[in-house]
């Protein structure tokens, strides 16, 4: 068996080092051929000028061309079009008309947009277009029709002045600011779409800016209000909460991710380390129970665990060793993802991988069974599986590769962005606008137009009463597998083998309730810690876990089996000047989407009295436990609010309320899955990002768009990063020198 295993071996070094220069070799300009990172500007504040860019952003550039009247406008030689009617001389979207007289008068309201004609070029027959009207200043506006009776007309913006210093790297083509609001029209679409991106989470985004750094203009669409996903912030009564992004692992300076990361958001994005204890794990009542304290460290993360179980250093010892030995198991990942699919299914079928890889190996074990074959010591069972919530997935169903990932991306400690969540799209859009592309909110894309030959040429959007369709020769979605697959796409390409094959092989991930309390006081007065805590009832996890998700909504209220609880307000080191005297906590556990469907077609705000007292059950069961955490917050609390399955379903179009997209069990880190599950699917031009692509979480998001953008762009930008890495380490060692 091994010499055969070694030949393989050989033989697939060998095709690896030739799919790695091709990937090099291939595709056109990198995002990462230069440092991009400058010195970090003094956080923003103001919340105008935020909504500049979160809500109501100033956006990109637009090329000043001359328009004649009458025509279409035309973006040759590519044929971009953005609009509802299909680019000259090419077959309708499946499921869209082809452009009568009548698709576009103004009693149906329809709005087209798109390039200008070549001079010479007039539409083809069957076209007509009402005559262009003029802007004060003198320029043409591109002829449009009107909104049908009772729906508002897209807001006109007028053009300032044309600026005379084009953007270096633009030649000598005149451009003009243009002033864009970030809610979606049709006026707002930027002109010859290299790219269109469907949902502005960290995957998307991240997508996104990656190609608008190699020239690319990209459009992202947000169904709701604010832009960035669960990285988006929200405001209430005058605190300010974060949705998703709690903490974040590996963001030490020189790490190839906080490098990534720089890179993408120009170095604006500052983070700040948590304290060397970033989680502390209370098993049974604080105050009552054991508390044991999570150091950050690659030797103390070990050390803090035998000091506080003497005599259990060997079971400590070996859970390092097994941890520690699928380290890599991402890089394997996304190698499987990016490697020709015929070497990535050979792989699989040669049943070679859980040979050669721990990582493989290791997922098939599941971890309760992997931590209990380690020691009899309960409690020190629960503290090794403690973080299982961070992706969403029992003990008893969580492989044991999938939680090594999670304790590995923390042992060098935990950082949270300065400022807060919000700045991580913050500073991440204005690189997409500056391409010449846009983010756009309340831009609900109801699904994806395929051309004649099934090819992904558009998306259409939901405004008012009216669908607009917008048309680019890219279309990556961030919306999730089942959005994407299930929602999204027309029938017919929904059931191509492939990607049946893949909605066989996934999961929904779990929903949560989320808590969000906001305090008068400030972290020194109400005795608050940046430290997270897991806070469990007992030290049988998966026991009380299982139990918990196989009951009835009323039993479970009374049975919470783990309490989530983190400060933001403690870990930013800007709170204090934004928000003095004021403190928040936000407090999360699981929840099945059973329990709340009933009311999923009510809407928000407005699903009755019995929504909001079953709510409110689970909120007073959840804030009972964190007033024994933190006693002096019981009789300060100026906001609180709950948040269910249904709220993530509301806000950031989770199909079952799921925080990590698809179930990260056993079954998603089969090799099979992972080679399955790629950025290109069965629709020509139409890519996934995100987190149902790779991983769960900030980091899985961001992972799963380099890979994303490495298909699109065809060369491997996990190679570029690396390479500029090492060259500019390079140049700063000669200017120390």
């Amino acid at each position: 068996m091994w010499p055969y295993a070694l030949l393989f071996l050989a033989l697939l070094l060998l095709l690896l080092l030739l799919a790695r220069l091709l990937g090099v070799a291939g595709g056109g300009p990198s995002p990462f051929a230069a440092d991009a990172r400058r010195p970090p500007a003094p956080l923003v504040t103001d919340k105008a000028a935020r909504k500049t860019v979160l809500k109501t952003g100033t956006g990109p550039p637009r090329p000043a061309a001359r328009r004649q009247p009458g025509t279409l406008r035309w973006d040759p030689p590519s044929l971009r079009f953005a609009g509802t009617a299909s680019p000259p001389g090419a077959a309708s979207p499946t499921g869209v008309a082809s452009p009568t007289r009548s698709d576009i008068s103004p009693r149906r309201g329809i709005t087209h947009r798109g390039g200008i004609n070549p001079p010479g070029q007039h539409p083809p027959p069957g076209w007509h277009l009402p005559p262009a009207r003029h802007h004060p200043l003198g320029q043409h506006d591109p002829p449009r029709a009107t909104s049908p009776p009772g729906v508002a007309s897209p807001s006109e913006v007028a053009s300032p002045p044309e600026s005379h210093h084009p953007p270096q790297g633009f030649g000598a083509t005149r451009w003009v600011p243009c002033a864009h609001s970030g809610v979606f029209s049709a006026d707002k679409v930027p002109e010859g779409l290299d790219a269109i991106v469907v949902g502005s989470g960290i995957g998307g985004l991240a997508a996104a800016a990656l190609l608008a750094k190699v020239g690319k203009r990209v459009l992202v669409l947000e169904q709701h209000g604010k832009l960035g996903g669960c990285c988006h912030t929200f405001s209430e009564k005058g605190f300010e909460f974060d949705t998703g992004i709690h903490y974040v692992g590996q963001m030490e300076e020189g790490s190839n991710t906080r490098f990534m990361v720089d890179q993408l958001t120009e170095g604006q994005l500052e983070w700040a380390r948590l304290p060397a204890v970033y989680d502390a794990v209370v098993l049974g009542e604080p105050g009552c129970g054991r508390t044991y304290r999570i150091y950050s460290g690659k030797k103390e993360y070990f050390q803090g665990l035998k000091e506080q179980f003497p005599g259990e250093g060997a079971a400590i010892d070996e859970f390092e060793r097994l941890v520690k030995s699928v380290s890599r198991g991402t890089v394997l990942m996304g190698a499987l993802k990016m490697i020709p699919r015929a070497l990535a299914t050979l792989l699989c079928r040669s049943r070679l991988l859980p040979w050669l890889s721990p990582f493989c190996r290791l997922t098939s074990r599941n971890l309760k069974e992997v931590v209990d074959g380690l020691t009899a010591n309960r409690e020190l069972r629960a503290v090794l599986s403690y973080i299982f919530p961070t992706y969403g997935v029992v003990p008893s169903k969580a492989g044991f590769s999938m939680h090594s990932i999670l304790v590995n991306h923390f042992l060098d400690g935990a950082w949270y962005p300065k400022g807060g969540a919000g700045e991580i799209a913050f500073h991440t859009i204005p690189v997409i606008r500056r391409a010449g592309g846009n983010a756009l909110g309340k831009a609900p894309v109801q699904r994806i137009l395929l051309d004649s030959q099934g090819k992904a040429c558009g998306v259409s959007v939901k405004k008012g009463q009216d669908l607009v369709n917008v048309f680019a020769p890219i279309i990556i979605s961030d919306a999730g597998i089942f959005n994407t697959y299930e929602r999204l796409l027309p029938a017919e390409a929904r059931a191509l083998p492939e990607i049946q094959s893949q909605l066989r092989m996934v999961t929904h991930g779990e929903g949560s309730f989320t808590v969000f309390v906001g305090l008068n006081g400030s972290r020194e007065e109400l005795g608050l810690e940046p430290t997270n805590y897991f806070m469990y009832p007992g030290n049988d996890l998966d026991e009380i876990m299982n139990r918990y998700l196989a009951s009835s909504r009323e039993e479970a209220a009374k049975n919470i089996p783990l309490v989530f609880v983190t400060c933001p307000s403690a870990k930013d080191p800007t709170w204090e000047t934004r928000h003095p005297g004021k403190s928040t906590l936000a407090i999360v556990t699981f929840a099945k989407y059973e329990w709340f469907e009933e009311w999923k077609d009510k809407q928000v705000n407005k699903r009755g009295d019995d929504y909001e007292e079953l709510k409110k059950t689970f909120v007073d069961a959840i804030m009972q436990a964190v007033f024994k955490l933190y006693p002096r917050i019981e009789d300060r609390i100026e906001y609180i609010s709950g948040g269910t399955p249904l709220t993530n379903q509301h806000y950031i179009a989770s199909p079952r309320g799921e925080i990590y997209g698809i179930d990260h069990s056993i079954a998603r880190l089969q090799a099979e899955a992972i080679v399955t599950v790629r950025a290109q699917t069965a629709v020509p031009n139409l890519y996934l990002t995100g987190q149902d692509l790779f991983l769960g979480g900030f980091m899985g998001a961001l992972q799963g768009a380099l890979v994303c953008a490495s298909a699109v762009l065809k060369r491997n930008l996990y190679i570029d990063v690396a390479w500029l890495k090492k060259r500019t380490r390079a140049t700063n060692s000669k200017k120390r020198d």
